[in-house]
């Protein structure tokens, strides 16, 4: 009942227990109107009182009611939701998340033209299922030289990789790429990874790249190549040096090192090239591979060299060397790297929420009887999902749980469900 209807009708009663006052003697008439309001006010504060002890167990007995039957729970924003959490998250650059990569295979799907350009790498035999390309290897030289242009002039695709990296990697204003090796360098090795492995970028001070030296080879770099012993191993200057910021972002140097014993003889650094971490890219100075590894790059004009299955050779012979420092064969180490942001919700759930099932096979019998007898006056139920709805009810995102939880009267639970994007 309304609290203001009732005091209404409290007010047109007759007055209980008062005698009217009939006398002279404004006084006594005053003290007896006072006393009269006094014992009404009082009654009505009692059964008002009544009232409101009667509106709050109603109200929560509906509360008990509501969160025995509940199916959602609204969320309070302040508390039960953390926004806007940010992590930096790094795996294995290749396959399967693998950080090390020691079999190396060329596709035969690609064709001469293709190959003319790049040369996709594999992890496996590409006959076997799961094998993918993990990088891509490629040669440039500025004025298109060591390779066959095929009649047209200026069109060869030592020219087209030079002049596509350099568009890609370089200022508008710089034509060459220039290293702390042999400053301004008209022809570069690339190795250019994965794009789908590459998540955001590379992870800076966690990539070694083993290449052998090379002994022979032929001028067509596709016929035969081959290895001499010892092994060098490039890293990044990450660990001594800040990027540089370019148009195309952070760039460091590649140096001799190791990801376990860091730059070799950091106070003067011998210097390999360019690690461009956002874009995936490692461009070696084709200067100091010939300089340092004996690469003997094919540069004469309109020659077919094929100079990128040279530094293929390279890395895939590394692999016949073991590591001193492992015991195991050289690697190529390479990991990823991503920012993550994320919402964490926390679902709670109190002791006598969540206790039924609304699945059919909960309940029994037309009158919809807990099947289970022990569940009778003890209910419980298993949680193996969340949901998160919209205001309007409609479905967003799940969540599993790794297995099923308990719940009943007796225990409570406290599930973060963590969205990432």
């Amino acid at each position: 009942m309304n609290t203001s209807i009732l005091i209404d009708q409290l007010k047109k009663q007759a007055r209980q227990g008062i005698t009217p006052a009939r006398t002279n003697m404004a006084g006594v008439q005053q003290v007896s109107q006072l006393a009269s309001t006094a014992a009404v006010g009082q009654q009505v504060q009692q059964l008002a009182q009544q009232l409101a002890n009667q509106m709050v167990a109603e109200q929560q007995q509906a509360q008990i009611t509501a969160r025995n039957g509940r199916v959602y729970t609204k969320f309070d924003m302040a508390n039960d939701v953390i926004s806007n959490q940010t992590e930096i998250v790094t795996a294995g650059l290749w396959s399967d998340n693998v950080a090390g990569l020691t079999t190396y295979f060329t596709s035969s799907t690609q064709t001469n033209t293709q190959r003319a350009y790049y040369v996709d790498v594999l992890q496996s035999n590409p006959s076997v299922t799961g094998s993918a390309t993990q990088f891509s290897i490629a040669w440039g030289h500025a004025l298109g030289s060591g390779s066959d242009s095929q009649g047209q002039l200026n069109d060869s695709p030592s020219k087209a990789i030079y002049s596509q990296y350099r568009q890609l990697l370089l200022n508008p204003s710089d034509t060459r790429f220039t290293t702390q090796g042999s400053g301004s360098t008209d022809y570069i090795y690339v190795i250019n990874f994965k794009r789908n492995r590459l998540k955001e970028r590379m992870d800076p001070g966690n990539f070694e790249l083993p290449l052998s030296k090379i002994n022979t080879r032929t001028s067509n770099a596709t016929g035969s190549v081959t290895t001499a012993s010892g092994v060098f191993t490039l890293i990044d200057d990450s660990s001594i040096a800040s990027a540089t910021l370019v148009g195309s972002g952070k760039v460091f140097n590649i140096v001799s090192g190791s990801i376990n014993s860091g730059v070799y003889n950091p106070s003067a650094p011998v210097y390999y090239g360019l690690m461009y971490p956002d874009y995936g890219t490692l461009i070696l100075d084709g200067k100091m591979m010939d300089q340092q590894l004996g690469f003997k790059t094919v540069s004469g004009s309109s020659v077919e060299g094929n100079n990128h299955f040279v530094l293929y050779h390279s890395i895939s012979g590394s692999a016949l060397t073991t590591n001193p420092s492992t015991g195991d064969p050289y690697s190529f180490l390479a990991r990823n790297s991503e920012k993550i942001t994320s919402t964490h919700y926390f679902v709670r759930i109190k002791n006598a929420e969540y206790n039924f099932s609304n699945n059919p096979s909960y309940v029994t019998g037309s009158v919809g009887q807990i099947a289970q007898s022990s569940f009778i006056g003890d209910p419980k139920t298993y949680i193996t999902t969340i949901g998160l709805y919209s205001d309007r009810q409609e479905l967003l995102a799940v969540a599993k749980l790794s297995k099923p939880l308990l719940k009943s009267f007796q225990r409570e639970a406290l599930i973060r469900v963590k969205l990432d994007y």
